[in-house]
């Protein structure tokens, strides 16, 4: 009896991890580390630095599955710091650790396939403007 009671549980964990019903989805794997650099050759991008900074160092690449801007942090709080000012204008988010990839939801899924990480969404304020007061 106990089995059946963890397969719910099972189930919800790998809904959770994102191995959903598509048939498609590859499982993630491990988050990716290392510098910019690094990271854009594991995605087959050239890095078109933007910000070469001490603490932020922020590149547009484009690859086969389209455009996104890669950054890489000195700090772990720097890089919550600048996410979640970045969130407010929308936008979906590869987070790793001491980086992130922003585009459209499928470039970051197809990044994720390569990079791992966490997938957060920014808040798109352009729904709130339609309320009337």
């Amino acid at each position: 009896m106990r089995v059946t009671r963890l397969l719910p549980a099972a189930v919800a964990v790998l809904a959770l991890a994102g191995c959903g019903a598509g048939g498609g989805t590859k499982a993630v794997p491990p988050t990716a580390t290392g510098s910019l650099e690094s990271l854009a050759a594991e995605v087959k991008c050239k890095p078109n630095m933007q910000t070469d900074a001490d603490t932020i160092r922020q590149a547009l690449c484009t690859n086969s599955d389209g455009k996104f801007v890669l950054a890489t942090f000195a700090t772990d709080r720097g890089q919550r710091e600048w996410i979640n000012d970045a969130k407010d204008y929308g936008g979906h988010y590869l987070v790793g650790r001491k980086w992130v990839a922003v585009g459209d939801d499928g470039v970051v899924k197809a990044l994720r396939g390569t990079l791992g990480g966490d997938v957060e969404i920014g808040t798109d304020h352009s729904a709130h403007s339609a309320h009337h007061g």
